[in-house]
């Protein structure tokens, strides 16, 4: 067994007095009562080469009916940061402009900058078969296993894992149990795969959820100390990490979330997310995030030849993903970037591959896990307009 399991074995489940005490509380309407606003919350000095004007008017606008908290930074060629909205429905006060936040899927690409680092090392091959590392892993109806650069690539073939619901509402009423990893990937395995390694690319957590059990079965580690030791610790991503076990508490400085419950507005800030772990578990800032950003796309993170096939989408119809990071193509401009969406909590990060544009958001939204292209279009996509 490694540390990284005993870890979480050792971790107990919250407490059933903790659960009753986090009751749904009504706060629909607080927002008008109490309409505090900080915009800018931070600024700094503006460029012209890039939409301000479009961020600007966004944020003004917050908070609304869905956006309580926007913290947004652009960085390239001319730094702007800025923020606006709450940090607390029920009191008004103004938003932590420092906040963490769950970052939600955008762990998804320090998960594969430790898979990429252990490729450099020789420890791992890209294209060897997850087999290879996790034995045990694949029922024989898995006649071909997939590779780890069909993991890494959302084309392995695995069908999503077990869940504790697949909606908000679904979500909350199960928000402080734990899932495990194991029982995560168990529950896909046992279906058989979806279709053969490398056919199709389906974007999905359990590929990355097996990549997080094999860095630790490589390195005899915890995953979350590999990402500390190898990504968080060398980029001064002082306050980026993971709860612990099954800990559902943002600590720290944070603006809290919200998500409609019922037909109310209820406070989700406290949810244990074990079950997302290595998908999606991480807690940052946008500064964080930030030096996220520049050291990968820098060369600081994972060595350049490696960097280049992690920005590379796959030679499969319809794929838009490389490893971890998405490509899109804005105004004939090529951006690689990753949102992340737990609920109350919305986060983008962005770049070019030359770094001369990135951006960085958190969002507290009631509309976090829905479809995600309105906040996108509301909050990312100026910093990318000319």
């Amino acid at each position: 067994m490694t540390s990284g399991t005993t870890a979480r074995a050792r971790a107990t489940a919250v407490s059933a007095l903790l659960a009753s005490s986090l009751l749904l509380v009504p706060l629909a309407g607080t927002a008008a009562a109490h309409p505090a606003r900080v915009s800018p919350a931070v600024s700094a000095p503006r460029t012209a080469d890039f939409d301000a004007t479009a961020l600007e008017r966004a944020l003004a606008e917050v908070p609304d009916g869905d956006v309580s908290a926007a913290l947004i930074r652009v960085g390239g060629k001319g730094r702007w940061t800025d923020g606006a909205g709450v940090r607390d429905l029920h009191t008004g006060a103004p938003v932590l402009p420092q906040a963490r936040f769950r970052a939600g899927s955008t762990t998804k690409v320090v998960t594969a900058a430790v898979v990429l680092q252990l490729v450099a090392e020789k420890r791992v091959a890209l294209d060897a078969p997850v087999s290879r590392y996790l034995p045990d892993l694949l029922p024989p109806s898995f006649t071909e296993p997939p590779t780890v650069r069909q993991l890494l690539t959302y084309t392995s073939g695995l069908r999503p894992g077990a869940s504790l619901g697949s909606t908000t509402e679904e979500m909350y009423a199960h928000r402080f149990e734990t899932l495990t990893p194991e029982e995560v990937v168990a529950a896909s395995v046992a279906q058989g795969p979806a279709h053969a390694p490398g056919e199709r690319q389906v974007y999905g957590n359990i590929h990355y959820t097996v990549l997080g059990m094999l860095i630790e079965k490589v390195t005899g580690d915890s995953y979350e100390h590999q990402a500390a030791v190898r990504v968080f610790r060398p980029l001064g991503m002082r306050h980026t990490g993971f709860p612990g076990g099954s800990d559902p508490h943002v600590h720290g400085p944070h603006n809290r979330a919200y998500a409609d419950i019922g037909g109310r507005t209820t406070d989700v800030t406290e949810w244990n997310m074990s079950d997302r772990w290595a998908v999606g578990d991480m807690i940052s800032t946008t500064a964080d995030l930030e030096r996220l950003v520049f050291g990968l796309f820098g060369g600081k993170v994972v060595p350049r030849p490696l960097l280049d096939q992690m920005l590379t989408v796959p030679d499969v119809d319809g794929a838009t993903y490389g490893m971890a990071l998405q490509r899109f193509v804005i105004d004939g401009r090529e951006i690689w970037g990753k949102t992340g969406s737990r609920p109350g909590y919305h986060t983008v990060l962005g770049a070019t591959r030359d770094l001369s544009r990135t951006v960085v958001y958190s969002v507290n939204a009631k509309s976090a896990r829905d479809d995600a292209f309105p906040l996108v279009q509301r909050f990312a996509l100026p910093a990318f307009a000319s």
